[in-house]
């Protein structure tokens, strides 16, 4: 091995573990589950609980207002300043989203206009929950994912698991860490890691993809959450276990049919060359996997320039997404609570369901397809069902389904990972399809 200074070892496995300890090492607080990052996530929610509804309508009037100056200004008076380019000037459809959603925010801070816009369950939850928690996630995680991307552990673990996650998944090893990333920590980070990492031409467009809508998995600590709302808290191991086997079978299969098998297999500019992942003869697979991981963390020698980073992936998440979920994610979840579109999509569910022998085969039916406006509805719409095995499976398939419009599915499309709504669409009802029989076989050995 070519011989490194200790300084050069030093700077691949120190910003490395703190990155792994921030995102991916659980801890145990009062009883709970968690990761560090959610701890911060958690510590800043409750230091600015007052203020933060305002901050992200503040941020999203900013953002859509900026959009709508750069769409006149038009992209050439963006040639000094790529960042604010990509930032603000975007498709008119994302414009027109933009505004609906700085309007959207409005009226439901200051509750005017319908009420079925701005209430708890609608755009209220949205604003004055899941954004809270967004500002927090995003401003940690923006200000800490260089520690995971750019001091050699992608590297590193994207050799070790080649072998594993190429024959199986038809992916580069490094993906594994996004989906590390979101397991222990939470979907919306690997969503990120996954944009982050397609933006720099570490992925082709259908790897993005695939990652993103496939390996982007809901957290530990928000399964707790599902399982408490179905009142099955008890039977935690067993329904993790059930996601994991659903989970894998849904990714081996998802790559190797459209839409993601569709994807162009090529980067997001020309210039990039498909990554190398052969070990050279004599290495192996640990000693090549560390050699890459030095060679990146060498890279790296400017403090200032990793903070300018670390401050632009913040506004990139907050401008970017905040919009999206706020106009989508109300407009889907008004949807679900005030008409009976989701109740009449399920009823082709119904003999279905009676043929796998789930009890209450009606409102299981309602519960089918409501998750893709938000993953949590499922859960409160089964909750009151008597049998447990219908609120199991139905909770089981809500985490496994993964593209919801209020979170992942918004982050989807507010990113630079190439889906389109229709992609999510179908990709949510194949996932639904896969995962679906998987579960309910599993839930009657358990029941």
């Amino acid at each position: 091995m070519k011989s490194y200074s200790f300084s050069d070892h030093l700077k691949f496995i120190i910003p490395s573990l703190i990155g792994i300890f921030f995102f991916m090492v659980p801890v145990t607080v009062n009883g709970d589950m968690t990761i560090p990052i959610a701890l911060l996530a958690n510590w800043i929610q409750d230091l600015l609980a007052n203020s933060l509804s305002a901050i992200m309508m503040v941020i999203i009037i900013i953002t859509a207002i900026s959009t709508v100056i750069a769409k006149f200004l038009g992209e050439d008076a963006f040639k000094e300043k790529p960042f604010l380019k990509q930032l603000f000037y975007t498709s008119s459809f994302w414009t027109i989203t933009r505004v609906i959603a700085a309007i959207i925010a409005v009226m439901v801070f200051f509750e005017i206009g319908p009420e079925a816009i701005y209430n708890e369950n609608t755009g209220g939850m949205l604003l004055h929950s899941l954004l809270h928690v967004l500002f927090a996630v995003f401003l940690f995680a923006g200000l800490l994912l260089p520690l995971l991307t750019n001091f050699g552990l992608l590297e590193f673990f994207g050799t070790l698991m080649t072998k594993i996650m190429r024959p199986l998944f038809r992916l580069p090893g490094r993906s594994s860490i996004d989906a590390l990333a979101s397991w222990v920590g939470d979907g919306t980070i690997g969503v990120l890691l996954t944009s982050k990492q397609y933006e720099q031409g570490n992925y082709t467009k259908r790897e993005a993809a695939v990652i993103g809508t496939t390996f982007s998995v809901v957290s530990i600590t928000f399964t707790l959450v599902v399982l408490q709302e179905v009142g099955l808290e008890r039977l935690f191991l067993p329904f993790y276990l059930t996601i994991i086997i659903a989970g894998i079978i849904a990714a081996l299969i998802m790559p190797r049919i459209p839409p993601l098998s569709r994807k162009a297999n090529t980067y997001v500019t020309d210039s990039n060359k498909k990554l190398d992942e052969s070990i050279p003869e004599g290495e192996s697979l640990i000693s090549y996997g560390y050699k890459n991981a030095i060679e990146r963390a060498r890279k790296e020698s400017s403090v200032a320039k990793i903070l300018k980073e670390s401050g632009q992936n913040i506004l990139d998440m907050w401008m970017g997404v905040a919009p999206v979920v706020m106009a989508i994610g109300t407009i889907a979840v008004v949807i679900a609570e005030y008409t009976p579109f989701f109740q009449w999509i399920g009823t082709p569910f119904v003999p279905l369901l009676e043929l796998m022998q789930i009890p209450y085969a009606q409102e299981a039916s309602e519960t089918l397809l409501v998750g893709f406006a938000d993953m949590f509805l499922p859960s409160i719409f089964i909750s009151s069902v008597e049998a447990e095995i219908t609120r199991f499976i139905i909770a089981a398939l809500s985490v496994t389904q993964l593209i919801y419009l209020s979170e992942v599915g918004g982050l989807l499309l507010g990113s630079k990972v190439p889906v389109s709504f229709k992609d999510l669409v179908v990709i949510f009802l194949l996932r639904t399809i896969i995962t679906l029989p998987v579960i309910t076989l599993i839930a009657h050995i358990i029941f």
